[in-house]
């Protein structure tokens, strides 16, 4: 539990488009204590739909977007530590999230991975060897951040990824 930190400006583009975009342009109009939580709490419905899409339970949790401070809380109990650590990425990996505030339990706690930050000229292949000795383990990179991940040539900078233990 705590807080990580993201880049604001990378990753998933949710807030610019149904709900939280009218209300991110309310905001922008008028930005009164009315707007700014319609704001809230459109871009935290939107960050639960994109986990859900994401094959993970979004559901499961009480999910809240603070827009002021860019902070996402994130609270409930999932089952296991894998499953938590790509939540918390899922919702971290997106454009207008600077923090999340990690409140999440887990039933079968296991070794926290690491995270690593994506910078230009990173690759699987070059983080497998930072983190592992061995740029062949790329593949174990890959698997831990399905399914954010579709391929493994497809990481941006300031995308965090998650590195779990050999």
């Amino acid at each position: 539990m705590g807080l990580m930190s993201f880049m604001k400006e990378a990753g998933e583009k949710l807030f610019g488009r149904g709900e939280a975009k009218a209300a991110q342009e309310a905001v922008a109009a008028a930005p009164t204590p009315e707007t700014v939580a319609a704001l809230s709490k459109a871009a935290g419905d939107a960050i639960v739909g994109y986990v859900n899409a994401q094959g993970l339970p979004g559901d499961k949790l009480d999910v809240g977007f603070d827009a002021p401070s860019a902070t996402v809380t994130v609270a409930g109990a999932l089952d296991d530590q894998g499953t938590k650590e790509k939540v918390l990425l899922c919702c971290g990996n997106v454009a207008g999230v600077e923090k999340v505030n990690d409140m999440i339990t887990v039933s079968t706690p296991a070794p926290q991975a690491k995270y690593h930050m994506v910078v230009s000229g990173d690759n699987l292949s070059k983080i497998a060897k930072t983190y592992y000795g061995d740029a062949n383990k790329y593949p174990v990179i890959f698997e831990a951040n399905k399914p954010m991940l579709s391929h493994p040539d497809k990481i941006y900078p300031g995308q965090a990824l998650r590195i779990p233990p050999l």
